[in-house]
């Protein structure tokens, strides 16, 4: 037999971000509690609110099922005396397992024999479990930040006021924080009522009535299809980014959506503010015409009903005139602020205690980026501008609307230097040095933007790991991990010509460390790209193996270490490569017990060394040439090239042969071949080969 099991945990409102993850936290802790206690369940259904976590699981059995476990004791030699009978570590065993000494026996495991019982444990009815597991689930919970209330001990995300728990018709006892389970649920806090709930079924219905759509798919569709209706029948664009609506989806329970408009005097301002302070400050969502123009119109969802939504537009409107008001005031008073003075302030900022100021960062990013130009041999115009917007690229940092919208960093700073005459590339590379700002995020698309972008990153990598601030865990405060990604992107994307050494290079030269500890930063950054770039080429779904291969083989350039693993990635497809592969990896072993790899030709003995020699050498530049301008394929061509003339080798000669001499030659052929391959990939890595 089987019951529905229903669990709710009513609160004060929990913050819209942790609504998610503390939900299905929830369900995996008490689906995985089932699971272990033995007993069995069909499905589990989730249920969020900003008052609510609710479990909905089907069919939980009644009871546990029986199990039989076989438990190991100690050897032979040690459960039996030298009578034959039972010792003490054996009657020992039998009591700890709760079995009669005449039930132990004996089982062999890798030659030894040792003693066993079976223990069986029998299943209770569930209902008698189920009050101390949920309440061990629940109490352990883990959220982001946690509150204490009243007298009670317990830190939970917020102060608990009800609970309901039910398996199928009856109350499951419990308490938690003074608060004892019941079936009594509440409904929406201003439009619904308390309410009794009969059966676990009736869960999503009884809400319904109390206006609480518990199903929070379900009120993303109401919320989605109220915002397209809205745009539909006003002939307006609604663009919905996606954390917003998750935002607003977790802050209601019975959502309406309306529209409000504000004065068209604030299209002056910048749109991206005006956006930011709809989006961030009040969860609205921008309007905009067919050819994507802000309109000034902004929608919003209530959690309530249609009833008087003229009164809510307008309560809405008068707030969000106020934050406008704010915006269009910063705006105005940051013009008064000149690029100098505003990067003079920079140095009052602290950046790093170890590091300096924002403004020592400037100056660095400034002489690292004109580094960077020089390496990339841009022309002179380019490089002036890559200096310029380097030198300024922080300015807007101390501007009040950024004081105010932190997220505008780069947005105002561009907006800023181009009213201050900046020319069109510097003024877009300030916005741009901040990408990609996000996982999924764009890279520049300017070679300026790149240029400072690398710069800035860099910068902040070498800086933070030099003074021993190591992302660990969870820890990343400077987003290090995220800031290297982004290298490898833009140096991906641009197909930059500089090396991960280069780049390291010029940090560490404009920091100013010495040898030794420019040593011991350059081992700490090499470890660090590592592992960005294996992360990188498994996100493009290159196999674990392949990524090792190629990493193995040098990530010195970007570029070729992606089309390395990918050109890789093809070739194992083909059944044919397996043969290359071995005779690489057979070259390569062998190789390793070379001292050398000078070779006379006088000292070849058979025709095979000739042949693998000169295959060698027509190949040798030609490989060079292909890899260097990441022509892997060709490259990979010429390499599978030597497959014959390695393998003829090996079927003609003993390569350590008697004579040092000649064993040293054929070594040292060997190691000019392993050099070209190993450049491409260490193919002893792959699985399979």
């Amino acid at each position: 037999m089987a019951k529905d099991l229903l669990l709710e945990i009513g609160m004060e409102e929990v913050p819209s971000k942790f609504v998610r993850s503390s939900s299905t936290q929830l369900a995996e802790r008490v689906g995985k509690w089932l699971e272990e206690s033995r007993i069995g369940f069909s499905t589990v259904k989730i249920y969020a609110t900003p008052r609510r976590f609710a479990l909905l699981i089907r069919d939980v059995e009644e009871s546990q099922r029986d199990e039989q476990v076989e438990a190991k004791g100690p050897t032979r030699k040690i459960a039996v005396d030298a009578d034959g009978a039972w010792s003490k570590a054996a009657l020992g065993f039998a009591r700890s397992q709760g079995v009669e000494p005449s039930e132990l026996f004996f089982k062999e495991l890798a030659g030894v024999e040792y003693i066993h019982a079976i223990k069986n444990h029998i299943g209770v009815d569930t209902e008698s479990l189920l009050g101390a597991g949920l309440k061990h689930i629940v109490t352990t919970l883990n959220f982001p930040k946690n509150m204490r209330w009243g007298n009670w001990e317990l830190r939970f995300v917020r102060p608990i006021r009800w609970i309901v728990a039910l398996f199928g018709n009856d109350i499951i006892e419990l308490e938690i924080a003074g608060v004892a389970s019941g079936r009594t649920t509440r409904g929406h806090r201003f439009l619904g009522e308390h309410v009794v709930i009969t059966t676990p079924d009736t869960y999503e219905s009884v809400l319904k009535e109390q206006k609480v759509i518990a199903d929070f798919d379900e009120r993303k569709a109401l919320i989605l299809n109220q915002i397209h209706a809205l745009a539909e029948e006003k002939g307006w664009q609604i663009p919905i980014k996606e954390d917003l609506l998750e935002e607003v989806l977790f802050l209601v329970e019975y959502p309406t959506a309306l529209y409000g408009s504000f004065n068209p005097e604030f299209l002056e301002i910048p749109k991206e503010v005006l956006i930011t302070s709809m989006r961030e400050h009040q969860r609205y969502f921008p309007v905009t015409d067919k050819a994507g123009n802000l309109l000034p119109h902004f929608v919003t969802v209530r959690n309530g009903n249609k009833e008087h939504l003229d009164t809510v537009a307008r309560g809405n409107e008068k707030v969000l005139r106020a934050r406008l008001s704010d915006a269009r005031f910063f705006y105005n008073e940051d013009q008064k602020m000149t690029i100098d003075s505003a990067l003079k302030r920079l140095d009052s900022i602290v950046f790093q205690e170890k590091l300096g100021s924002v403004g020592d960062k400037v100056r660095r990013i400034e002489n690292i980026a004109a580094s960077l130009a020089s390496r990339l041999h841009v022309d002179a115009e380019t490089t002036a501008q890559i200096v310029r917007a380097a030198a300024i690229c922080k300015f807007d940092l101390v501007s009040q609307m950024v004081y105010e919208f932190p997220e505008l960093q780069g947005t105002m700073g561009e907006d800023y230097a181009r009213r201050a005459g900046e020319v069109e590339a510097v003024a877009k590379a300030i916005n741009e040095h901040y990408q990609p700002r996000f996982s999924g995020d764009s890279v520049p698309t300017s070679l300026v933007g790149a240029a400072v972008s690398l710069a800035d990153k860099i910068d902040t990598i070498v800086g933070c790991l030099s003074v021993g601030i190591i992302p660990t865990g969870s820890q990343d405060p400077y987003a290090l991990r995220r800031q290297a990604a982004g290298i490898v992107q833009i140096l991906l994307e641009h197909r930059l010509d500089i090396t991960l050494s280069d780049l390291f290079a010029i940090a560490i030269d404009v920091l100013n460390y010495d040898q030794e500890a420019s040593t011991g930063i350059l081992t700490r950054l090499h470890d660090f790209f590592d592992l960005r770039l294996k992360n990188l080429l498994a996100e493009r779904g290159v196999r674990y193996d392949i990524v090792d291969a190629v990493v193995s083989a040098g990530y010195e350039n970007v570029v070729g270490v992606v089309a390395r693993a990918e050109q890789l990635a093809i070739a194992v497809q083909d059944p044919s490569f397996k043969t290359a592969t071995e005779a690489f990896t057979r070259v390569g072993n062998l190789a390793a017990k070379a001292e050398s790899d000078q070779v006379d030709p006088g000292l070849f003995v058979e025709q095979a060394e000739h042949d693998l020699f000169q295959a060698w050498q027509a190949a040798h530049t030609r490989f060079d040439e292909h890899l260097n301008h990441t022509e892997v394929s060709a490259a990979l061509d010429i390499l599978r090239g030597l497959e014959v003339p390695i393998t003829a080798l090996f079927a003609a000669v003993m390569v350590m042969a008697e004579d040092v001499s000649i064993r040293a030659n054929r070594l040292g052929l060997l190691s000019l071949i392993a050099t070209d391959v190993r450049r491409f990939a260490d193919f002893a890595k792959l699985v399979g080969r």
